[in-house]
């Protein structure tokens, strides 16, 4: 088990790097200018070099790449002769701690990865993260929730049904919205539920979990602006979790111990609910676990659409920006999300089934 748990850990290591050196190739071929954006209309010549210099963008290519993977690793050497360079270390700029010193100009610090700071706002990009990662969580949460919920429900009932016109509908329903793309579905959404019909849901067609009053000094927690994004980040995994079920329903249903539970005068609903469901949830559950993370990254045109201030929104706003620095952070962290699911199901299954350990 030790070594099955290495090896996938091992190749999350491998894609996370894979992950790092595809976005900066990305970045670095993108046209712009990082110290003009800095300094706006204010840039000389003089301060242009300055801010290269800072942030180590006067350096080949190959080393920017070096001194990047530094910053991202937990533990990187830097400097510590005072310096202008990018890779010096401060306490302020790293945190972490000192380890032990490299010779007399370097040492070894152990600290949390430094994903740099925003063009625009100076802001450092993982304080940007921090505050809107939880709302796209939360929003991924509640979408998952109510697909799988509803999913099973839904797969249930048609799977009693099958051949019947009811099952039919909601096989080409679900189709539908396999196929839609989610920013279409948004605004589709978001003008007939905020707008057409608003005066009877009351909700709006934008809006975030917090609003903030006129004056900026306070917040309302607005759980009803949730409803629209979870409803359409939801529509697909939910296509796929009724699908899932209603096949999952049928294999079961067909068993031997289900024909011996109606055999005994149970109801439909006992035969579904004490012993069909455990054994039925297994392939949405595994769906489940792998939707989890794609909702982080489908969550982007989403919020942008409906206005949610989560990750997914401060990425594309820092697109039309040309903020790289928050794109990449925001990248890496989806990605992270990712691996680590990933890795934690493989586990999981692991432990469930020895046999997946010698595959």
């Amino acid at each position: 088990m030790i070594t099955y748990i290495t090896k996938k850990l091992f190749y999350g290591l491998f894609v996370m790097f894979g992950v790092v050196t595809l976005i900066f190739i990305i970045f670095n071929a993108l046209p712009g200018d990082p110290a003009r954006m800095m300094l706006g209309q204010r840039s000389d010549p003089q301060a242009i070099a300055a801010i290269n210099k800072e942030l180590g963008l006067d350096r080949p290519i190959w080393k920017q790449y070096l001194l990047y993977l530094n910053d991202l690793s937990p533990l990187s050497i830097h400097p510590t002769a005072n310096s202008e360079r990018a890779s010096f270390y401060e306490e302020k700029k790293y945190g972490g701690k000192l380890l032990f010193g490299i010779g007399q100009a370097h040492a070894l610090f152990i600290k949390w990865p430094y994903l740099r700071r925003s063009y625009h706002s100076k802001r450092e990009v993982s304080a940007i993260i921090s505050e809107t990662l939880p709302q796209t969580a939360l929003l991924a949460m509640v979408s998952m929730t109510f697909a799988t919920i509803v999913g099973v429900v839904i797969g249930a009932w048609i799977a009693t049904r099958k051949g019947k016109f009811i099952d039919h509908f909601f096989l080409v329903i679900t189709v539908f919205g396999m196929a839609g793309p989610s920013f279409f579905m948004a605004v589709i959404i978001a003008w007939l539920f905020g707008y057409l019909l608003a005066p009877y849901t009351g909700l709006d067609m934008t809006g975030s979990l917090y609003v903030i009053d006129d004056f900026g000094e306070g917040k309302t927690l607005q759980l009803k602006n949730m409803i629209l994004p979870a409803l359409t980040l939801g529509i697909r995994p939910l296509s796929v979790v009724v699908q899932l079920a209603r096949s999952s329903f049928l294999d079961v249903l067909s068993q031997d111990y289900i024909r011996t539970a109606r055999a005994k005068g149970l109801s439909q609903r006992a035969v579904l609910v004490k012993h069909a469901l455990r054994n039925a949830m297994n392939p949405v559950v595994t769906a489940v676990s792998g939707w989890f993370a794609g909702l982080l990254a489908g969550a982007v045109f989403i919020e942008y659409i409906f206005g949610w201030k989560g990750i997914g929104k401060e990425i594309v706003e820092a697109l039309e920006n040309y903020d790289f620095p928050v794109v990449m952070g925001g990248v890496l962290v989806i990605s992270m999300a990712f691996v680590i699911i990933n890795i934690l199901v493989d586990i999981i299954y692991g432990i469930l089934d020895p046999r997946i350990r010698f595959d």
